[in-house]
């Protein structure tokens, strides 16, 4: 390809962990939106793992094309092409009967990751499942003096990114109907937190 594909080596680290813990909670899903896809390298490593899914990545316009390139060479059966998507704007057609998201709340402005949760009832089917890869504090702390470190490294990227906090974010999903039913400890003080729709939301 004349195009160079992007790439990230932490997903290169994690993508094992991560893929063990898909394995678990799609077992029985179908319909999968990766919701800021990156460079596209964990979207298909884990579609030509997870080969009963089908595999929606979406992005901001910026970084479509690199998702492009990985999703191109693979040429999986699984991986429609990338939607273009910014969570203030405006979201896909659903339903899907999964959402996950790796690396992506600390990156977001604190207003944006309410908007992320606020759009799920309207996009997800009534017993769908929400995984999120990432850092998170508890109670307020941070659980590790690397997460402490990355944090004062977030925010002299910019003031609006941030370690998110567990309770914070549990709040947001529980307000759309979303119940935690998982938190597996990660490499490199990480965390894979899992949530399950429990009941269906009227809209507004």
């Amino acid at each position: 390809m004349g195009v160079d594909k992007p790439h990230a080596p932490s997903c290169e680290r994690n993508r094992e962990p991560i893929l063990e813990v898909l394995r678990r909670h799609f077992a029985d899903r179908r319909r999968v939106l990766e919701i800021g896809s990156g460079t596209g390298q964990h979207a298909v490593h884990f579609a030509a793992a997870l080969t009963w899914l089908d595999w929606q990545c979406s992005e901001r316009a910026e970084n479509l094309p690199g998702i492009h390139s990985w999703l191109d060479e693979a040429s999986l059966p699984n991986t429609p092409p990338p939607l273009e998507l910014d969570v203030v704007g405006p979201w896909p057609r659903g339903p899907f009967d999964a959402m996950f998201s790796a690396n992506t709340l600390h990156i977001m402005a604190w207003h944006e990751v309410e908007a992320l949760f606020a759009q799920l009832q309207a996009v997800t089917a009534d017993d769908a499942r929400l995984v999120i890869y990432g850092p998170f504090n508890d109670g307020g702390h941070y659980t590790s003096d690397s997460n402490a470190a990355f944090d004062q490294w977030l925010k002299a990227r910019g003031p609006h990114m941030g370690i998110r906090d567990t309770e914070a974010v549990d709040g947001l999903a529980a307000a759309v109907g979303f119940t935690l039913v998982d938190d597996v400890a990660m490499p490199a003080n990480n965390r894979c937190r899992v949530w399950q729709r429990t009941r269906h939301h009227s809209n507004r």
